[in-house]
């Protein structure tokens, strides 16, 4: 695995190394060691997926507020997404930036969202299917989002999206801290 840097500190794109002969190929999708050793969350406790029928459905923007914060690993298994995390670390230098990443089935790219960053994806394709590893329990109660197109963040999307969820549509503006 290859971690490759984003604009938002800690935030990676992680390129997997296949082994490739004519059966197909073979590539690592884990290795605690690996992540420890960079000083990345390196135990998960969930693993979720979610199926998205229609292109240009967006997911987001989520986060977990602590202390339940979360860190999330996502790939694309089927399909195309384009993957954002919004930095909200009041501390960091990248605070209210934000990153994005085309994943897809056909490179099997991750990206690796710490704690205190808002996750979302628009899908690029029908049938995109989403795998996530995330390192916190899903507590409703800590679940708190942003929204998709606030001008706070000024996300540029490859497209308006024509599938969202009400809730979603309906975070407020946000507020700095």
């Amino acid at each position: 695995m290859l971690f490759c840097d984003t604009k938002i500190a800690g935030v990676f794109r992680i390129v997997l190394e296949r082994r490739e002969d004519d059966r197909g190929y073979f590539a690592r999708t884990w290795s605690r060691e690996d992540f420890a050793r960079r000083g990345l969350v390196a135990q998960y406790v969930e693993s979720s997926v979610s199926y998205n029928a229609r292109a240009r459905t967006l997911r987001g923007m989520h986060y977990q507020a602590a202390p339940r914060a979360e860190t999330k690993i996502v790939t694309c298994l089927r399909g195309a997404i384009y993957d954002v995390a919004v930095d909200l670390r009041p501390d960091s230098p990248t605070y209210l930036q934000w990153a994005a990443a085309t994943l897809s089935g056909d490179t099997l790219e991750m990206l690796y969202i710490p704690e205190g960053c808002a996750h979302g994806f628009l899908t690029l394709t029908p049938e995109a299917v989403v795998h996530y590893q995330i390192a916190q329990v899903y507590s409703p109660e800590h679940s708190q989002g942003v929204r998709w197109n606030d001008p706070a963040f000024g996300i540029e999307w490859p497209a308006a999206p024509d599938v969202l969820s009400e809730r979603d549509a309906r975070y407020p503006d946000f507020r700095p801290r």
